[in-house]
């Protein structure tokens, strides 16, 4: 790997990117509370709400292997590792979600190409909203 994609690489955050950051200040304009990265819940979602059991994820589209342009594009130098990367984080991914709903957890995958998008808020308030309803389920409250 030559050394300008190796400082590009070493540049890019797991924590409090871009597309994150303006996911939690929507959230927050919303009057939505929440944690970031709780070591103690599956994957360590970017969002979370252990009273409501909500985790929201803010996935970068390459490095998850979203299915749009920016996500489908792999390096043409060291294509093999980078395939491979991206398809044991997909799988990771697909774990994580799996063991958050076996804890009956709800999730949200934003992708970063999703964040400019018109109904990201819309997006946000309906997913909370479920959880809400699902919450007075649980506390066996009527609907």
């Amino acid at each position: 790997m030559n050394e300008q994609r190796s400082r590009i690489m070493r540049a890019v955050r797991s924590k409090d990117t871009a597309p994150e950051m303006l996911v939690r200040r929507l959230l927050h304009s919303m009057g939505y509370r929440y944690r970031l990265h709780a070591p103690d819940v599956p994957g360590r979602p970017d969002i979370v709400n252990k009273r409501r059991r909500i985790a929201i994820f803010v996935h970068g589209c390459f490095w998850h292997g979203h299915e749009c342009r920016r996500g489908a594009r792999l390096p043409k130098e060291n294509a093999m590792y980078w395939s491979d990367k991206i398809a044991r984080n997909r799988r990771r991914d697909a774990s994580v979600i799996d063991a958050l709903f076996q804890r009956k957890w709800l999730t949200l995958v934003i992708w970063e190409c999703e964040i400019r998008c018109a109904d990201l808020e819309t997006r946000l308030r309906t997913f909370l909203a479920r959880a809400a309803h699902e919450e007075q389920i649980d506390d066996g409250e009527p609907e």
